[in-house]
């Protein structure tokens, strides 16, 4: 609330803001080679600080960034998420939701944010810490991106914690599970 309080009296609109999405590069797919998650630490909705790569072993993991306060793409994003989530499949998967705004979102609102859509055990938010969000969304996108935004992309890493896909924008249901089949099925070297 503070940051949308600030730029309304700075007169900056929100769509102009620098939370608003950022649109990714058309395109996306496979990342040859797969490249080994960065070391950093994120913070669970149950306050446990956690390695993100701990975060992703052992299975199939598709991770998305987002914040709370986003009322555009994030909770669609949200939505997908917990519903993927909580589909049976035959492989494993799972789902983390990292908010990339550590000023205002903490484990509480993470939860609450997941609520809204549904929780399942398999989908899972938290927060990295502050120093770290632009190297994460910059490892995640391919590139350098402008700090405090992000796309609607989903990234694929395989059990062994590595990036082994981007999708393009907004990727369908179909889509994922696709990705889900393929990764899961050990066809990401």
């Amino acid at each position: 609330m503070r940051r949308r309080r600030f730029l309304a009296l700075a007169g900056v609109p929100a769509c102009l803001s620098p939370m608003a999405p950022l649109r990714a590069a058309p395109g996306g797919g496979s990342v040859a080679p797969a490249q080994p998650a960065p070391a950093l630490t994120l913070t669970d909705t149950s306050r446990h600080r956690t390695r993100f790569t701990e975060l992703l072993q052992g299975q199939t993991t598709l991770v998305q960034l987002m914040f709370t306060g986003c009322g555009t793409v994030c909770p669609a994003q949200g939505l997908l998420f917990a519903t993927l989530a909580g589909r049976p499949r035959p492989q494993p998967a799972r789902w983390l939701s990292i908010s990339i705004d550590t000023l205002g979102d903490d484990p509480q609102r993470m939860r609450a944010w997941q609520a809204r859509f549904g929780l399942h055990p398999s989908w899972l938010a938290a927060v990295p810490d502050t120093a770290d969000v632009d190297r994460l969304s910059e490892f995640l996108r391919g590139g350098p991106v402008r700090p405090g935004t992000h796309g609607t992309q989903v990234f694929v890493f395989d059990a062994q914690a590595r990036l082994v896909h981007r999708t393009a924008d907004n990727p369908s249901a179909a889509e994922l599970e696709a990705l889900i089949r393929r990764y899961a099925g050990g066809d990401s070297a």
